[in-house]
């Protein structure tokens, strides 16, 4: 199902302090299914898990391809401590794969890579415009208001969220 278009100037609904995390996988040997495979297929697991608990503090994801061997996620949460605290929950989808990509890695090494970044974006430090366009990123995440209710330039609108 294709998104509905929101006409005119919009920005994220977004208010406060927000986490953006980027998390990606990188397959360098293509023939080594047994070593990409399995982190491939564990990260939509993760982000079933995560959006089905309203409280797990995920806001929202998009996924991106980067090329045929590049594959990456940008997350929105509401804070660390609830990224942090997912990352370390045992009885949850994160830490069983994470393990089993290690235990993988020792003997695949060099056959998948894997990175993730962190930002930590408080209130002010950030802002957004979409034109003619579906909810996406932050603004799918958190919705849309119109741009006239936050500033019509960039510079208004980061003044708009430091508050």
């Amino acid at each position: 199902m294709t998104a509905r278009v929101a006409l005119g100037r919009k920005t994220a609904a977004a208010e406060g302090d927000i986490v953006v995390f980027q998390i990606g996988l990188r397959i360098n040997r293509l023939r080594s299914l047994s070593s990409w495979v399995p982190a491939f297929m564990s990260m939509p697991r993760m982000l079933r898990e995560l959006s089905q608990e309203e409280s797990s503090g995920l806001l929202g994801y998009k996924l991106l391809f980067g090329s045929l061997r590049d594959f990456y996620v940008v997350q929105y949460w509401t804070d660390k401590e609830h990224l942090l605290a997912y990352a370390h929950q045992k009885d949850k989808e994160h830490r069983p794969a994470w393990t089993a990509f290690n235990r993988r890695a020792r003997t695949g090494r060099g056959h998948v890579g894997i990175w993730h970044e962190t930002f930590l974006v408080p209130a002010g430090s950030y802002e957004s415009v979409y034109v003619d366009m579906p909810p996406y990123g932050l603004a799918e995440a958190t919705g849309v208001v119109p741009v006239s209710r936050r500033g019509e330039t960039a510079a208004q609108r980061l003044e708009a969220t430091d508050s």
